[in-house]
This record gives C-alpha cells, sequence and structure tokens, in this order.
C-alpha cells in the first residue's frame, strides 16, 4: 500500500435509522479520508431478546443494514453480544468478538486501526490489533471521565491504552484526566476537533427567525444535544422562571433527539408545562448538520448545562453562526471557549451562577464577527494534517 489505510473502529456511528449519531466522528474521519483512504466498522449491540424489549420501548437498540456506502466510503455494521445493563466489562471483548469475522474478510485492506472512545470501542480495537497484529490507534472522547469511576471498565480501559500505539485526545483536559489514571504521556496527543466552515455560518437573523415562527424582538436562547440528562436542559428551563422576569418574551429552542443514551424528553415536557413554560419553550427535534445553522442563525445565546464533555464540537459550530456560549465548567469547555469575548464558563451545578451568566449574555452587544472569526481559525484543515501526519508515521514504523 502506497499510504496506510484505516481502518476506524467505533460504534456510534450514524446510519440510515440513526443519521445524527456521531456525526462528529464522521466529519473528521471522512476529512482524513481525503488524505489516506478508510474503511469503517461501527458495531452494533445485540442479544436474542431484545425484539421483545421494542414492545414496551419501540426506539431500544435500532438494528441498521449490515453495510452502508456513505459518500463513497464502506460503512460495516457487524452485531455483537450485550446484555442491556448487565455485563458492561464484557461488552469490549464480545465486541472485538462480534468484529472479528468482518475484519477478517477486509484483512487485506487496511494496515491500522483507528479507535473512538477507550472503552468498550478502543479494548475491543487492541484485542483486534493484537490478533491481526497491526498497530492501533485510540481516541479519548469524554466518556473516560465517567467510565473510570468503575473498577472493571476502568481497568479493560487501562489495558486498552497501554496497548494503543497512538493515543489521541480530543482536549488537554481529557488527557491530563487520563494521565492521572496511570497512561503513558509520552503517546498522548491533543488534537481537538474542528469546525465545518462549509456547513456552519450565520443566515440572516430576521429571516431564520421568519421560517422559525419567532418574533423579531424576542431574546431567544437555544441548546443542542441529545436530549439525554447529562446534557443539562433541565437545568436552563428550572432558570426560565426568573429569566422570563426580566425578558417577558423569551423562548428557549432545544434542538436534540433521541441517542444511545436515551432519551428524556417526555420528563423535560413535564418540567416545561409543571412551570407553565409552554409558551417559551420550543422542541425542534433534530436536524442534520447541514441544516443546523437556522436555528442557531434564530439565536442571541448559547447555553449547555453540562455535566460532562471531551471536546463539545457544537460550540464552534455555535461560534460559527456569531453566538457566545454560557456552559459548565467540565471536561474540555474552558479549553473552547476561553475568552469573555466567546462567552462564559460557570461552575457546574451551581444554579445562580449561571443565572447570572446568562441574564449577562442576553442583555450583552456581542461582536459576533470576533466569535466567528475565533470559530474559523478552528477549521478541520490543521486538525486532519496533524492526524495523517501520526498515521503516516505509524505506518512507517510498523513497516
Amino acid at each position: 500500500m502506497n499510504k496506510p489505510t484505516l481502518l476506524v473502529f467505533c460504534s456510534l456511528f450514524p446510519s440510515q435509522i440513526r443519521p445524527n449519531a456521531g456525526v462528529f466522528i464522521r466529519e473528521r474521519m471522512f476529512r482524513v479520508n481525503q488524505e489516506m483512504p478508510i474503511i469503517v466498522i461501527s458495531p452494533v449491540p445485540w442479544f436474542p431478546f431484545q425484539g421483545l424489549l421494542r414492545y414496551w420501548r419501540p426506539h431500544f437498540r435500532p438494528q441498521p443494514s449490515c453495510y452502508e456506502v456513505q459518500q463513497g466510503i464502506s460503512v460495516y455494521f457487524p452485531r455483537f453480544f450485550s446484555i442491556p445493563g448487565l455485563l458492561k466489562s464484557y461488552d469490549g471483548f464480545f465486541m472485538a468478538l462480534g468484529s472479528l469475522p468482518t475484519l477478517l474478510k477486509l484483512r487485506k485492506q487496511f494496515n491500522i486501526i483507528d479507535a473512538h472512545f477507550a472503552y468498550p470501542d478502543g479494548y475491543a480495537a487492541t484485542l483486534l490489533a493484537r490478533w491481526l497484529k497491526i498497530p492501533v490507534t485510540i481516541t479519548l472522547r469524554g466518556t473516560e471521565v465517567p467510565l473510570s469511576k468503575f473498577a472493571s471498565r476502568r481497568e479493560k480501559m487501562l489495558v486498552a491504552l497501554s496497548n494503543a500505539s497512538r493515543i489521541f485526545s480530543v482536549s488537554d483536559s481529557l488527557k491530563q484526566h487520563v494521565i492521572a489514571l496511570v497512561a503513558d504521556i509520552d503517546k498522548i496527543r491533543v488534537v481537538g476537533n474542528g469546525i465545518a466552515l462549509d456547513k456552519f455560518y450565520p443566515l440572516d437573523k430576521a429571516i431564520a427567525r421568519a421560517e422559525l415562527n419567532i418574533a423579531k424582538d424576542a431574546k431567544v436562547l437555544i441548546s443542542v444535544g441529545a436530549l439525554v440528562d447529562r446534557k443539562g436542559f433541565h437545568r436552563v428551563i428550572a432558570l426560565l422562571p426568573e429569566l422570563l422576569k426580566k425578558y417577558p418574551t423569551l423562548v428557549y429552542l432545544i434542538v436534540g433527539g433521541d441517542s444511545p443514551e436515551g432519551n428524556i424528553k417526555s420528563r423535560l415536557l413535564q418540567q416545561v408545562k409543571e412551570l407553565k413554560l409552554e409558551a417559551h419553550v420550543r422542541f425542534l427535534g433534530a436536524y442534520p448538520s447541514e441544516q443546523l445553522k437556522l436555528p442557531l442563525s434564530a439565536a442571541d445565546v448559547f447555553v449547555l448545562a453540562t455535566a460532562n464533555e471531551g471536546w463539545a464540537n457544537v460550540f464552534l459550530e455555535a461560534m460559527a453562526c456569531g453566538l457566545p456560549v454560557i456552559t459548565t465548567d467540565v471536561g474540555g469547555n474552558k479549553e473552547v471557549v476561553n475568552s469573555p469575548e466567546l462567552g462564559r464558563v460557570v461552575p457546574f451545578a451551581d444554579a445562580e451562577a449561571l443565572l447570572s451568566a446568562l441574564m449577562l449574555a442576553l442583555a450583552k452587544e456581542w461582536q459576533a464577527f470576533k466569535i466567528i472569526e475565533y470559530a474559523q481559525q478552528n477549521s478541520w484543515d490543521s486538525r486532519v494534517s496533524v492526524l495523517t501526519e501520526e498515521f503516516n508515521q505509524l505506518a512507517c514504523r510498523s513497516g
């Protein structure tokens, strides 16, 4: 092979039935594909009786087809044995075992495995790399923080990191977290996510608001993310009654939908009903990334009261549309929102601090051009050049 060919290994990847799952990973690796060829393996959890569970949870573990072609790239979805809520410390082994037949079939088409998330994906990938005798890289994306609280999964995560040829981290804070768990500092390199400037740019606010039926003079907050507890939509909703005292026409846009972590929309709807906020909170559902600039352009301030992040790409996407970002001091958030000109980072679970930051943000005249300029400095080009350099070096060392 003249160039290394990557086998991208990640269970969180878009498919026809889950088009918004892991789009940030696809964006990153499909751009790498412009420099070197890739194949994608996205293992899908399965167990014999999961069809029965769909009678109670219709969207539980949707099963994609075994194979798709996305933008000319082959994407495989092999199944692996996984019992919901049980034996999670064995998911990595079963993921590797379930994926092995597909990798053996493709063996002559790749020479590096590139895994995303240290566990279970990274652990599975290091097993496969050992069985096939090829190098493997792992990208840390933020789930390593909560998973490290479980002893059995932390142990396997550290085994994976020890066996990886190279580790990428989307933020320095995540790198420091893993180093504290006794990982090898010399093979960890920070490579943050980038911004797709062809998809994220500001539209005319008046036109965007007209399309979404939002008053021109309203103050508008927006959050984007999967409808799961850790994203903190409920923390923002709880502050709206106080915000409405100063901004009575305030509108809060929530963009997001179901995800592998779950879906708390019914809980959020109940909270909105109890607080009598139906006229002020709008659930817009999930938007494809190329359409997300519409609701972002209609807003004044982006907020995400999140409990855990690695590198939140959505912050750059909001900034590329001219929005300041208010968020919590977790993960790599301070590394993205790193200046008062871009927004404010407040302590997690400090409702008063979050309320104060939102009050100030809604009242402030932000210099949108500076926010947009910062986002544009974080394009994918610089990120991809680092990644391709690393993959090329790894291929040369491995022969």
